[in-house]
């Protein structure tokens, strides 16, 4: 049966993120995909090409998919903000490629300069970005006031992305860094919300 790109980026993702780049061979992802190492060079030409092979491919999961966890709409009120915000930790927490891609990150970012400018992307300036256009458009629509959407969306997701690294060391403790994060949102969402705007 023929092995697809797809199969093989993604075995690559399970072992670069289990042993970094300098501990992964060429002969462990053969052996995940159930091929010889021969046939794996029918795909790559070395270890390097598929690894920024599997990186261009990380990056269009990301794309594709962490938006849509979260949708593009700004919300229209504060229940549907917390709802936004909650998929997006969902996805972010559950999504095996995601969880692989953020092990890896935490592995090889001070060794690969590439890897150091996505980890900055996907664990801060991506969440941030995203969190600026919902404040930005939640004070458009009368539902918080701040002078600074970009340091509000600061001060809402450090604390998120620091119990979401906590979870991925201690998974046993989901449960309860999960109700300390809706704790978090409620408290974050009655000192900031205004009289929200009535539909007439």
């Amino acid at each position: 049966m023929k092995t697809s790109k797809e199969e093989i980026l993604n075995a690559a993702l399970v072992v670069f993120s289990q042993k970094g780049y300098d501990g992964a061979l060429l002969r462990d992802i053969a052996s995940l995909l159930g091929i010889t190492k021969p046939a794996l060079y029918k795909h790559y030409e070395s270890k390097e090409a598929l690894w920024n092979a599997m990186i261009d491919y990380v990056e269009r999961y990301y794309s594709e998919h962490t938006r849509a966890a979260s949708g593009t709409a700004v919300p229209e009120n504060w229940d549907e903000f917390r709802q936004i915000s909650l998929s997006q930790i969902d996805f972010t927490l559950h999504d095996e490629t995601v969880r692989r891609v953020r092990r890896l990150l935490t592995l090889e970012q001070f060794r690969d300069e590439r890897m150091s400018a996505l980890a900055t992307k996907y664990f801060i300036t991506n969440i941030e970005g995203r969190f600026t256009e919902i404040f930005t458009g939640m004070a458009d629509k009368g539902l918080l006031e701040t002078e600074d959407p970009g340091l509000l969306a600061f001060q809402y997701t450090a604390p998120i992305t620091m119990m979401i690294h906590l979870c991925d060391r201690d998974p046993g403790r989901e449960p309860e860094i999960m109700d300390k994060i809706e704790a978090y949102i409620r408290q974050f969402s009655d000192e900031h919300k205004k009289t929200e705007v009535v539909s007439k």
